[in-house]
């Protein structure tokens, strides 16, 4: 399921502008187009690179976690990787830049900004991980690396319903999409977070607290032999 709707999602929005240029796009009110079409070039560059690294993040994400491909193929799994954390590498410094030019104001900026940074150091800390040869807390960063890669189809998951739970008070008003909004930056990924610790205890991999970084552990050891 979580594969279908990361391909879903991708395939629309990553499609939608891969049709025409920002301009273009704005005069259609398609997505977010209105908001980056008048900022600095550097801005839509920021723009176009967060949307396809991070859909190709999005795509390539949940068949890291296929037992399928890490036991049989397992080269084919550290590409998969390695193309994942480039994607994110690319995605999450665009999507820091494009923070400071959001369209929810301070709440868009502390929002998309945390997850921009927590993205990267999760996916840092995966990379870690697995490069000290700690295989659990491999697999536990990288469920939240990808919990927050999640954030896209959330987002929009989150954006329909608190559309919907004040179409309840009434008829449609252009006011309901500006609020709907402002409190999607946190809602997008802050649950996303707590269902991967969930997900993360459920396995026995180490949790937030008892996963020193691999240097800390390798120096811990150095010093415990010594």
């Amino acid at each position: 399921m979580v594969t279908l709707i990361s391909l879903a999602i991708t395939g629309y929005f990553v499609g939608q502008y891969a049709t025409g240029s920002l301009d273009a796009l704005a005069a259609k009110e398609t997505g977010l187009a209105s908001n980056y079409a008048n900022k600095p070039a550097f801005v839509q560059i920021a723009f176009y690179v967060h949307i396809f690294s991070a859909g190709l993040a999005l795509v390539v994400g949940p068949f890291q976690f296929a037992k399928a491909i890490r036991r049989r193929y397992l080269n084919l799994h550290r590409w998969i990787g390695r193309t994942y954390l480039i994607s994110i590498a690319f995605a999450s410094t665009s999507g820091f830049l494009m923070a400071f030019y959001n369209s929810a104001g301070l709440v868009g900026f502390f929002g998309f900004g945390s997850l921009a940074v927590l993205w990267a150091w999760t996916s840092y800390r995966g990379y870690r991980a697995i490069r000290a040869r700690d295989l659990a807390s491999h697999q536990a960063w990288m469920i939240r690396s990808f919990a927050l890669t999640f954030a896209a189809p959330t987002l929009r998951l989150w954006f329909g319903v608190l559309i919907g739970v004040q179409l309840l008070a009434g008829s449609f008003t252009e006011e309901m999409v500006s609020n709907a909004y402002a409190a999607v930056p946190f809602m997008c990924w802050l649950p996303n977070i707590v269902v991967a610790e969930l997900m993360i205890r459920r396995r026995n991999l180490p949790g937030l607290r008892f996963s020193p970084s691999p240097t800390s552990r390798r120096m811990t050891q150095a010093a415990t032999e010594a």
